[in-house]
Parts: C-alpha cells; sequence; structure tokens
C-alpha cells in the first residue's frame, strides 16, 4: 500500500494518497524521522505530512484526502480542493540526490482573493519517550522560517549522521506554529510543526509581521522545497545557499553589528552591511536577494551590570511577600508583570515561593559579591531569605520542600543543590561557618535520599564548590567524602549509557546538561578514560539540542517545550526560545576537560548566555517564557508570558559561571 522513492541514499515511502508517511535512511534503520501513528497514538491522518490549512476572509478550509492522485515514474501528482475557490496541486518526485516537493494554490474563482493562512504540516518525531528510545528513534527538528530564507532541519538526538534537511527553493516561510500541545500530550512530545507562507489571520505580527497573498483570477501561489541527507549541520547550512552569515547575533546597545553578504544580497531598507541598535532588545533584520525577501532577528543588549541592577531593584521591591509575617515576608514569588501583583501560590506547585524561584536569591548573592546594587537592602533580603529557607523550606532529613505551605510533598531532588549554593553563598558573604555546614549537610542528605540516580541542575557544582571551601576551612575528610561520592555518583551514569533514568520529564536538554557538568566535574576530580569516553558522547547529545539557525532566540539554544505552561501565567505550552535553563548548556561548555574543549564550544556558551538577556528589560522587568511558535493550538503566540517567575537564574549562573570579558560588556 506504500511506494518507496529512493534518494541520496535514504528514500521517502509515500502511502496510497501521495503524502510521505515515513523518511529512511539504511545508515539508521531505527531511526524514526517522522511521527509514527502506530508508536505516537495522538498522531492521525489530521497531521500527516503536507496536509494543512488555507485561511481567506470568505472563509477556510483544510486538505487531506486528495480529489485525484496521478503516479508516475519517479514522482506522483496530487490534487486536493481545500475550499471551493483554491485548488491546491501537490508534486513530489525524485531530482538526483533529492526529493523534491512543490505546493501550488490557486484561485479558480472569478474575483481576487486574499491568502492570510497557509499551512503544511511536517511532523517530525521530536519526541521525548524515554532516554534511551529518543536517542536512538526521536529527531529534534530546528525551524528556521526567516521567508525565502527558511529550512527545517530534523537532526537525530544522538547527534549522529544522516540528518534530513528541507530547504525552501521556491517561495517564503514566515512563521511555523504548534498543535496537539496541551494536557493530554504533556511535556515529552513536542507536538505537530506546521509552517506557514503567512499565519497573518491568527498573529499578524509574529516574526515580525505576516504577510497577505493576494490571487488574481487564475492566479497562483508556490511554495516549493528540497528534501536531502546530510553528514552534518555544516554540510547542510553550506546547502542552504545563506543571503547572510551571521557569526554574532548579539552586539552592545551603540555598536555595530556586522553582516556577511553573500554576492546579490543587501540589507533592507538600506546597502549596509552594518547594523546599528539603538536600545536593548531584539531587532528584525530584513534582506533582499534577487526579488525575494527574507527577515531573521539579532539583539543589541544593554550593559550586564544595568540588567542586573535594575532586575535587583524589581526583586527587592516586588516580588517580596511582604505582607506576610516573619520569616514568610524574606521568600521570593512570581509577579504579574502588567500589574506588578505578586501571584500566589494556588495550589501550583511551580508558583510557590521555594524550588526555581531561590534563582531571585542567588542574583542578590552574586550582585552583593561583586558590590552592585543597594548593598544594605541585599544584605538584609539575603539574611532574611537564609533564615526562611532554613526555617520553612529544609526538612528534618535534610530534603529541601518547594514550598513553605505545611504538609506531604513529594521528593524532589531539584531543589537541593540551589540551597546548598546559596547557603555556600552566604558563607562566602559573611563568614557564618554554620553555613558552610548546613551546605555540606543538604548535599551529603541527598546522597542518602538518592541522588545518585537523579541528574540534578547544580549538583556537581554544589559538591565540587562546597568541597573547596571544606579544605580551606580544614576539614579535609568531609570534603573528600563529598569528593568520593561525586566520582561514584559520575561513573554509575557513565555505565548506564543511553538508559538514562526518566526525570520530571523523561529525557531533556536539562537531564543531559548535568550529565556533561557531573561527568566533567568528576574527571577534574580523578581522571578516567571511561568518564571522558561517556563524557565525549553526552556533549554531542548535549550540542543536538540546540539547532544552527541564524535566529538570536534560537542559535545554540536547548529546545524546551512545555515550560510556558507550567511557570507562565497564560498556560501555553510550546517552545520557549530563549528557556533560562538553556544557559545549563553553556555552564557544562565551560566545564569540559582541555581534551574536549574547542573554540566552538566557547563560542556557543558566549551566545547561549548573551541571547538569554533578551528575556530582561531596562527597567527590570522579565519574563518567565518567551513562546516561540507563531500560535499553539490555535492559540496566538510568539509574545512573553506576562509572568515573571524562574527566569532570573540566566543572570545568576551568567554571573556564576561567564568569564569578566562577557559581564563586563
Amino acid at each position: 500500500m506504500t511506494k518507496r522513492f529512493e534518494f541520496g541514499g535514504g528514500s521517502a515511502r509515500l502511502g496510497p494518497d501521495g503524502g510521505p508517511v515515513s523518511f529512511e535512511h539504511p545508515r539508521d534503520p531505527s531511526r524514526v524521522y517522522l511521527l509514527d501513528e502506530a508508536l505516537d497514538v495522538w498522531h492521525g491522518p489530521d497531521h500527516r505530512w503536507g496536509t494543512g490549512f488555507v485561511i481567506t476572509p470568505k472563509g477556510s478550509g483544510r486538505w487531506q484526502e486528495p480529489d485525484g492522485v496521478d503516479w508516475h515514474a519517479g514522482g506522483v501528482t496530487a490534487w486536493h480542493r481545500p475550499r471551493p475557490d483554491v485548488a491546491l496541486e501537490v508534486g513530489r518526485r525524485v531530482t538526483g540526490d533529492h526529493f523534491i516537493e512543490s505546493y501550488t494554490w490557486t484561485n479558480t474563482g472569478d474575483h481576487a482573493i486574499q491568502l492570510t493562512g497557509l499551512a503544511v504540516n511536517v511532523p517530525v518525531r521530536d519526541v521525548y519517550d524515554g532516554a534511551a528510545t529518543a536517542l536512538a528513534r526521536s529527531c529534534h527538528a530546528h525551524l528556521f522560517t526567516g521567508g525565502a530564507w527558511s529550512w527545517i532541519l530534523a537532526e537525530p538526538m544522538s547527534g549522529t549522521p544522516p540528518l534530513l534537511g528541507v530547504i525552501v527553493r521556491e517561495g517564503s516561510l514566515w512563521a511555523y506554529s504548534v498543535e496537539s500541545r496541551n494536557r493530554h500530550t504533556s511535556s515529552d512530545n513536542r507536538g505537530h510543526l506546521l509552517v506557514h507562507p503567512t499565519d497573518h489571520a491568527r498573529n499578524p505580527d509574529a516574526f515580525g509581521g505576516q504577510p497577505i497573498l493576494a490571487l488574481a483570477p487564475g492566479e497562483s501561489h508556490t511554495l516549493s522545497w528540497e528534501l536531502g541527507w546530510y553528514d552534518s549541520r555544516e554540510a547542510f547550512l553550506d546547502a542552504t545557499n545563506a543571503p547572510a552569515t551571521l557569526a554574532a547575533l548579539t552586539a552592545p546597545v551603540g555598536t555595530a553589528l556586522h553582516i556577511d553578504l553573500a554576492a546579490g544580497t543587501r540589507i533592507l531598507p538600506g546597502e549596509d552591511s552594518a547594523v546599528i541598535g539603538g536600545s536593548h532588545g531584539v531587532r528584525q533584520v530584513e534582506f533582499e536577494r534577487n526579488g525575494r525577501r527574507s527577515r531573521t532577528a539579532v539583539a543589541f543588549l544593554a550593559p550586564i551590570r544595568h540588567l542586573v541592577e535594575a532586575r535587583i531593584e524589581r526583586i527587592l521591591g516586588e516580588h517580596r511577600p511582604t505582607e506576610r509575617p516573619d520569616p514568610y515576608r524574606y521568600a521570593f514569588v512570581p509577579v504579574d508583570t502588567r500589574t506588578g501583583l505578586r501571584q500566589t501560590e494556588n495550589g501550583w506547585s511551580d508558583w510557590t515561593d521555594g524550588a526555581e524561584r531561590t534563582g531571585m536569591a542567588v542574583l542578590l548573592q552574586q550582585a552583593r559579591l561583586r558590590g552592585w546594587g543597594d548593598q544594605e537592602a541585599i544584605d538584609d533580603a539575603l539574611l532574611g531569605f537564609a533564615r526562611f529557607a532554613r526555617d520553612r523550606l529544609v526538612q528534618p532529613d535534610g530534603s529541601v520542600h518547594r514550598s513553605s505551605r505545611p504538609g506531604p510533598e513529594q521528593l524532589r531532588l531539584y531543589n537541593t543543590p540551589w540551597l546548598a549554593h546559596f547557603f555556600l553563598g552566604q558563607f562566602e558573604l559573611y563568614g557564618d561557618t554554620t553555613e558552610l555546614d548546613r551546605a555540606a549537610s543538604l548535599l551529603e542528605a541527598s546522597y542518602a535520599l538518592g541522588v545518585s540516580d537523579h541528574l540534578s541542575i547544580g549538583h556537581a557544582e554544589a559538591v565540587d564548590s562546597v568541597a573547596r571551601s571544606l579544605d580551606s576551612h580544614g576539614d579535609a575528610e568531609r570534603a573528600n567524602s563529598l569528593r568520593k561520592a561525586l566520582v561514584d555518583h559520575a561513573g554509575r551514569f557513565a555505565d548506564l549509557g543511553t538508559d538514562l533514568p526518566a526525570h520530571e520529564v523523561t529525557y531533556e536538554q536539562s537531564m543531559v546538561a548535568p550529565l556533561v557538568s557531573l561527568l566533567a566535574t568528576a574527571y577534574a576530580l580523578q581522571p578516567d578514560d571511561r568518564l571522558l569516553t561517556a563524557l565525549r558522547t553526552a556533549v554531542v547529545w548535549l550540542r543536538a539540542f540546540g539547532g544552527p539557525q541564524p535566529h538570536v532566540r534560537t542559535r545554540d539554544i536547548g529546545i524546551r517545550h512545555w515550560d510556558g505552561y507550567w511557570f507562565g501565567i497564560d498556560r501555553q505550552w510550546g517552545d520557549t526560545f530563549p528557556h533560562y535553563w538553556s544557559v545549563l548548556t553553556a555552564v557544562a561548555l565551560r566545564q569540559l576537560p582541555a581534551p574536549l574543549r574547542t573554540d566552538e564550544h566557547q563560542r556557543a556558551a558566549d551566545a547561549i548566555f548573551a541571547a538569554n538577556l533578551v528575556d530582561f528589560g531596562t527597567d527590570g522587568g522579565a519574563t518567565c517564557a518567551f513562546v516561540m511558535p507563531s500560535c499553539v493550538d490555535g492559540r496566538p503566540a510568539h509574545r512573553p508570558d506576562p509572568l515573571a517567575n524562574d527566569q532570573d537564574w540566566a543572570l545568576a549562573l551568567l554571573l556564576r559561571t561567564a568569564p569578566g570579558q562577557l559581564i563586563s560588556m
């Protein structure tokens, strides 16, 4: 019932309707490049590759089953009628090493029409069904919808070739959206991906603005792309024939960001190859080459000290629940930036006064260490938060609750290293040795509670830092005990290979980044070829999460597609770019030992830290989630969630980890 068309060493398998049901390659026979209805029960005919919808002011329609199919040598043609006045012809054929698809919409009516929405489903299997299975079968979908300069890269989660690339050759893509993102699909499925020649009807301002495609009677609009197999990202990017190369995507406010233009390309509206930004934030850059327009986004950044001090003023003034009794008033809570109103917990575990909100306290510490901000106010806040955390979050067994509300909680090992590092910071600031003891006790308790089977964010760094402080204060025995536990912990994960245990999401960037940090820290303590081998593989997995798109919100930024729902106030699923935990990749890359350290890793680390600054304003405002797609399940997105919640880890880890020259920019 299916027909196979071979191209470039792999193949496309087409169903009876002429649409692709799978792309396959003999070098990776278990890889499922597309969602599979037999494996992914939420995937069905409505979202098969090449299905889609059209929106006009006079009405809308979808296409799925064709009105006719013509099989011929090397390909197939299918015809659809999504609306009475719109015909669609879909052609698929093999040309050399490529599989070519074209979609041609024609106005068959007697009057001009406007296409205000066009969507084509591209259901790449971006699914986390457990680490081992995801690494063996799934792909990260890296999308760049930059007009004529648009492409899709389905990269195996293992980071190994072959990669399946889709490059637009005729027409343009100006947005992408996501469907099937809700409580049913939850955090382990990215959903159905759709690309748009326009998504004007649903979100006219997304991605810098969506066009309206006007067709006179008999006139057509064509989108055509080629699919090919690639051995590396570099080979794929070379094939895209990009109109410009952007070595950097950020620059300080008031300086020039230089762009290397391909022959025949100009930056609109002028001719200059340098862009200068006069204010902090994201800026769209448009190009024109041979009559075709393209677009991407860069960012100009205010000085980091300015952003941090403005943020601190907001944290001290808005994020502390001063209406509460002592010590609860020294906690930090989310704030609705539309009103400045503090957000109550409402029984929602990601709006509590503990857990990820600890990042605000850590940011205050990092500023205090540098003499930034109002020192007296920061001291009062930190000493108060230390008392709150000690009395209301830390439990008798050494576990750490995510909320000060009384009552039983499930054990959450993530919370421990954040507070351990905080208490260590208190010791470094104020010299109270009981805080160092408390930090060490929390880490020791975490091993008793099972952290050896967990990849806790910041754990390896906390153990290493606390052990060094213990050494310097004459407690080498306790320090060495923590180090031994860490080395054993790393050895256990080195032996697991791909069989990583499930965490809150079964497989994700914020598991692999702590894995890299764990292995790198242990290797620095006790060099071992077994650790180095595991580390070399884990770094490849980690880099695969962040794509090579020439867009400041996405290049190198690890894919996360659930945080807007859990942490935001709009409760919206969908890709969050950048998400502050993407800086965990930067932290991990900075920790690599000499045999694995490269200039490219360091470039990526700096770029990730810099990109995360776009979620902060010069007035101290912030967002916990910029939801990237133009729409998610039909709801407009491509905008920041109004809640300032947990994003301050991006600044805190930048100050704790990044080199001085980056921080001083």
